[in-house]
């Protein structure tokens, strides 16, 4: 799915939702989430990631790679998540969550 306009380069929005069940259709304006904009390569990363529980020593292991290639990988990922959620939000990141 594309997630930035082919001619000005800014990012789309959802304006329509369909039940391929049923057919009803939901219009309005709809974010993608910051992981919907990741592309499809760091999206995959954050999924395999999560099944592993976090555990980089594990995804090396099955990926085949060292430890620090991996922790450069996730790295990679967290500089493009605070890169999307930068420019969403017109240079202010939200942080709901408290630590």
């Amino acid at each position: 799915m594309p997630i930035n306009c082919p001619c000005c380069k800014k990012i789309l929005i959802v304006s329509k939702l369909i039940c391929d069940n049923c057919m009803t259709v939901v219009k309005g304006n709809f974010d993608l989430s910051t992981l919907a904009r990741l592309n499809p390569e760091d999206q995959e990363f954050v999924v395999e990631f999560l099944k592993d529980s976090g555990s980089l020593k594990n995804m090396a292991k099955s990926y085949g790679v060292s430890y620090p290639t991996l922790r450069n990988r996730l790295d990679s990922v967290i500089e493009n998540i605070q890169s999307l959620e930068v420019g969403f939000n017109n240079g202010t990141v939200k942080n709901n969550m408290k630590k």
